[in-house]
């Protein structure tokens, strides 16, 4: 199944300049998100991790599926004061704004080597964030596994140039 065909292209969403990468045809086609599930259960089984992190919000449709497959735990990184506990926070820039995300402080320490599941990657900015949250929580990345890669942005080489392992299931140009 070529996952690539359940990805909708929307021009100038959220803001002009930006092709968005739409997900939600691939999670609506029953057959496609199985697919999506069971190869990043099958890319993570390469690395060693005891807990799976994911991004708010499209990032916990996946990374909640598999955390469910594994018997891990799942951990959400959620957007600025959404969590009710203690938390770490991490500020950063994205390719069209700056935003802030969170996560409780007693969800991950330093036994844990975390797996980071997202659906997109572009700039790398969410993502570094998402590392700079284990990291300040004592623990590890383990990797980072991401449904699509924009890769003329940058991001993914950014990230392994920082010495993370990264896997993407597809790829696609981000303009």
């Amino acid at each position: 199944m070529k996952l690539n065909n359940f990805i909708r292209s929307i021009p100038d969403y959220p803001k002009k300049g930006i092709l968005f990468r739409d997900i939600t045809t691939l999670i609506k086609d029953e057959n496609a998100f199985a697919e999506t599930i069971d190869q990043i259960v099958e890319r993570s089984k390469k690395y060693d991790f005891t807990k799976i992190a994911a991004i708010e919000s499209r990032g916990f449709v996946f990374a909640s599926a598999v955390s469910y497959i594994l018997k891990k735990p799942f951990i959400m990184f959620r957007k600025k004061n959404k969590l009710p506990a203690d938390v770490h926070s991490i500020d950063f820039e994205l390719e069209y704004g700056t935003a802030t995300i969170e996560v409780h402080k007693d969800s991950l320490n330093e036994k844990d080597n975390v797996l980071i599941i997202d659906d997109l990657i572009a700039t790398g900015g969410t993502a570094e964030a998402a590392a700079k949250l284990v990291e300040i929580s004592n623990a590890k990345v383990a990797a980072f596994v991401f449904v699509i890669n924009l890769f003329d942005l940058g991001g993914s080489d950014n990230l392994v140039k920082s010495g993370y392992k990264i896997e993407n299931l597809m790829d696609f140009p981000g303009h």
